[in-house]
């Protein structure tokens, strides 16, 4: 199983989420039926090298957040049209 470590955000919008492009980082957001929604804050190499891996888009995966372990999968992922950069991706709970 492929582990990610992960911060929560508090901010949401087009100019924070640029301001942690800038910083070499990728937003995200995990969430689920009946189930808060939990905004995140990914490393955007450690992400960009694991979804290089053949299970990373079929098999769970296991978020670390704040000391609390989430079995997810990858719902989506934004990718930027021309340059090798990931944009956003959602997390969905399994």
């Amino acid at each position: 199983m492929l582990i990610l470590q992960v911060e929560i955000r508090k901010d949401k919008g087009k100019s924070f989420s640029r301001q942690l492009r800038i910083k070499n980082k990728l937003p995200g957001v995990l969430y689920g039926i009946n189930k808060t929604e939990i905004l995140l804050v990914l490393d955007h190499n450690s992400v960009f090298n694991l979804q290089k891996k053949e299970g990373f888009y079929k098999e769970n995966l296991l978020l670390l957040i704040q000391d609390q372990k989430y079995k997810v999968k990858v719902q989506a992922i934004q990718k930027h049209p021309f340059k090798l950069k990931l944009l956003h991706i959602d997390f969905l709970y399994a």
